[in-house]
């Protein structure tokens, strides 16, 4: 299934960016550069302050029965589903842990965030294997969003003074907000082609555009750009670079093409809105995209445009001969420049 734009040439070209994902599949990506090395990173260390080690594991207690999907309990996963298999096998392990009670709290944490990026991420193939049907789709995108939100909102619940980053790390939270985005990006590329669908729904598609980008620019925003040393040898120079605008992978990269692209579709498809307040235009603002719409509007041409013209800078830079496409971005950005005057 083509994804969007220039997406399937340009994930078939990752390897450029050196982060071990050889096998060209999207599920072995997502588990070698954004699956278990996160809880490798963080796992551990002394209790944060402020977190209540009991409460936290009654509310995890409360919530792991119920992260399955209902139509596959533990004892009846789809046969050869890795994911899913992963993700129960880390809930079993989670729920005994939390019996014990001796595990630091921010390790329980990471295992629970572990497996909810598991188990959606079989249900996330689930609707991209059946092209998102058009009569149910919109509610399990909202579904999703929220359970890959529980984590971040579960620690908050349970750890006043301690900030989520510091118990879930950097690592699992662009994971968490790069799957919600992703998962937009897809629904909303699906969408756009149904010319029905999208006249009557075109508040729906603006606040799913609205919220995608905004969950990606928050995935880019977890780790702060690395200032170039003036004591960087010649040959690290395009690395350095890749780290001066905060781009740590191909997923980062990818983020910025997925807000560019969705940011187009709004300009072409809404016009810019930045005048607008999705909270009182839109009819989807009140059952919103589930529990975690964003109602702030994007200027949907500037932020295109910036991310876009970030993209081509570094693709033409540093990853310049790494085989990442440059035409869709610049046509895009044309559009940007030409809708403005």
């Amino acid at each position: 299934m083509q994804l969007g734009g220039l997406v399937v040439e340009e994930m078939q070209l990752m390897e450029g960016m050196g982060t071990g994902c050889s096998e060209d599949t999207p599920a072995r990506r997502e588990e070698e550069c954004w699956g278990t090395q996160g809880l490798a990173h963080w796992g551990g260390g002394t209790t944060p302050p402020g977190i209540s080690h009991s409460s936290g594991l009654h509310r995890l207690s409360g919530v792991c029965p119920g992260l399955l999907p209902p139509p596959f309990p533990a004892n009846r996963l789809p046969a050869g589903n890795t994911f899913l298999a992963k993700g129960s096998a880390t809930l079993d392990k989670l729920k005994d842990l939390c019996n014990e009670g001796k595990e630091h709290p921010s390790t329980l944490w990471q295992f629970y965030a572990q497996a909810v990026l598991d188990i959606t991420y079989f249900e996330e193939n689930q609707l991209v294997n059946e092209d998102f049907p058009e009569e149910s789709s919109l509610q399990k995108v909202k579904e999703l969003i929220c359970i890959l939100s529980e984590p971040e909102d579960l620690v908050r619940e349970c750890n006043i003074n301690e900030k989520p980053i510091n118990i879930l790390g950097a690592e699992l939270l662009e994971c968490l907000y790069w799957r919600k985005g992703a998962l937009l990006y897809m629904y909303c590329h699906t969408a756009r082609e149904r010319s029905r669908w999208l006249r009557e729904n075109i508040a729906v598609f603006k606040q799913c555009l609205n919220d995608g980008v905004h969950y990606l620019m928050k995935m880019l925003s977890f780790r702060c750009p690395l200032q170039l040393n003036e004591d960087v040898s010649l040959q690290d120079k395009d690395t350095a670079r890749l780290l001066s605008e905060g781009i740590f992978s191909d997923t980062h990269l990818l983020a910025m093409m997925y807000s560019g692209e969705m940011c187009y579709w709004g300009l072409r498809h809404c016009g810019n809105g930045k005048q607008e307040s999705l909270e009182t235009t839109d009819p989807v603002s009140n059952s919103d995209l589930a529990c975690r719409s964003q109602s702030v509007p994007l200027d949907f041409r500037e932020t295109g445009k910036n991310m876009l013209t970030k993209y081509v800078a570094v693709c033409e830079g540093p990853l310049k001969d790494q085989g990442w496409n440059t035409a869709t971005a610049k046509h895009m950005l044309c559009y940007f420049m030409k809708s403005q005057n």
